[in-house]
């Protein structure tokens, strides 16, 4: 059996897309709980969202991926900030860069990395911090002198590994978002030991970027911390 065999699926009535507020709003219990954020079936899909269960399966992706020979050497990344760090994430993962919408939480949550879900869409979608994740405090200072524009408005980022039948996406939130870099190899370097710990165990490398360094995250190693926050 391989990868393409196996497929995770997770019924969800998404009655809020249909007969909610993204919908007809036909629903009579909308009577009684005004929003669908506050009404139990949306509790319990999301409560399903969170429950899904993870294909522990290993995918190679580099057949998937072509690159002509003038990228071979480069590493594209998706550039954003939290808090006072600048990170990257690699671009063949990043799904989606869209506003910031409120997050439901849920009681009885298990780590508190994880945030709750938000509505992307009308998808619901599990939304983690990965200031919470790192350890990376809110830092004023990192503002200091920094012309404001639309790059410094905070944003969701909607992660997502492979194709999406073993798991599935996930969010979170971030003070800035850059646009698109590309490094080359010969800019990166080792991970500093002045670095968080719990940041520079899920980066593979820094490299320079503007006035200060840019932490590139190993995809698949925040897939998995996340992932096993949810556990």
């Amino acid at each position: 059996m391989n990868a393409r065999d196996i497929k995770i699926t997770i019924n969800i009535d998404d009655c809020w897309n249909r007969i909610g507020v993204r919908g007809d709003a036909s629903c009579p219990k909308l009577e009684r709980y005004v929003h669908c954020r506050n009404c139990p079936a949306h509790d319990e899909a999301a409560s399903r969202v969170l429950d899904r269960v993870e294909a522990r399966t290993t995918i190679v992706t580099s057949a998937n991926i072509r690159r002509d020979d003038s990228e071979a050497d480069t590493l594209s990344c998706l550039v954003f900030r939290i808090g006072g760090e600048w990170l990257g994430l690699p671009t063949n993962v990043c799904a989606q860069v869209a506003q910031l919408r409120p997050v439901h939480s849920l009681p009885h949550r298990r780590h508190r990395a994880v945030l709750g879900v938000a509505n992307v869409r009308g998808r619901l979608i599990v939304c983690a911090s990965l200031a919470r994740l790192f350890g990376i405090e809110a830092s004023e200072s990192a503002m200091k002198n920094v012309s404001i524009d639309a790059r410094e408005l905070g944003r969701l980022i909607v992660m997502q590994r492979g194709n999406g039948e073993h798991e599935g996406p996930i969010a979170f939130p971030a003070d800035a978002v850059d646009g698109v870099h590309r490094f080359t190899r010969a800019q990166l370097q080792p991970v500093p030991a002045t670095l968080a710990q719990r940041l520079s165990s899920h980066a593979h490398a820094v490299a320079a970027f503007k006035d200060a360094t840019v932490g590139l995250l190993d995809a698949d190693r925040l897939f998995d911390s996340v992932n096993r926050s949810l556990a």
